[in-house]
């Protein structure tokens, strides 16, 4: 009689085996949670088929903004509040300089690095009554933008005719006043 192949509990290490009533609250628990899941997963579904969450009554940062308030933000988030600064003087340029100067020099770039604002002239006479004009532009330019955002006026003159290349010119010739020799 010291064998104990009965299976009680005074010898066995193992838990009783679900029995009857155990063993259907644990089929009802797992029927409970997989259709929870299920509609869960429905519910998501039938959100994102209606465009996502609603924002509700209240603001929200998914409403819809204006145009200019969503640049605005774009522009502030950015970081582009120079460069669009700088943009919007270009834009306005004959107002800053000038009906007579704008139909004349035109700005063409700005380096953000260096704050130096680079202008081309269609002749020489006027770049350099736009030489003579640069530290009250310069200042009038600083008023608008802000101070320090423009240190320098580069003034440019008109660019030479572009050079032909074709069958009568020497190789590395710098024009008609070689010598060739």
């Amino acid at each position: 009689m010291t064998e104990n192949t009965s299976g009680d509990a005074s010898g066995s290490s193992r838990p009783p085996e679900p029995s009857g009533v155990d063993l259907a609250r644990v089929a009802l628990r797992a029927a409970k949670e997989a259709a929870r899941a299920r509609g869960d997963a429905a519910q998501q579904k039938k959100q994102a088929r209606r465009g996502g969450l609603r924002s509700g009554a209240r603001a929200d940062g998914r409403d819809p903004m204006a145009l200019g308030s969503a640049i605005n933000r774009l522009i502030t988030e950015r970081g582009w509040e120079a460069p669009a600064a700088v943009g919007g003087v270009m834009g306005r340029w004959p107002q800053i300089v000038g009906e007579d100067v704008a139909k004349h020099c035109v700005p063409e770039k700005y380096d953000e690095d260096e704050r130096v604002l680079i202008v081309r002239c269609d002749s020489t006479a006027w770049a350099t009554n736009l030489r003579l004009l640069a530290p009250t532009l310069v200042a009038r330019l600083n008023e608008d933008l802000g101070h320090g955002r423009v240190k320098l006026i580069k003034v440019q003159g008109p660019g030479g005719p572009a050079r032909g290349y074709g069958p009568l010119r020497a190789p590395g010739s710098t024009g008609p006043g070689d010598t060739y020799g």
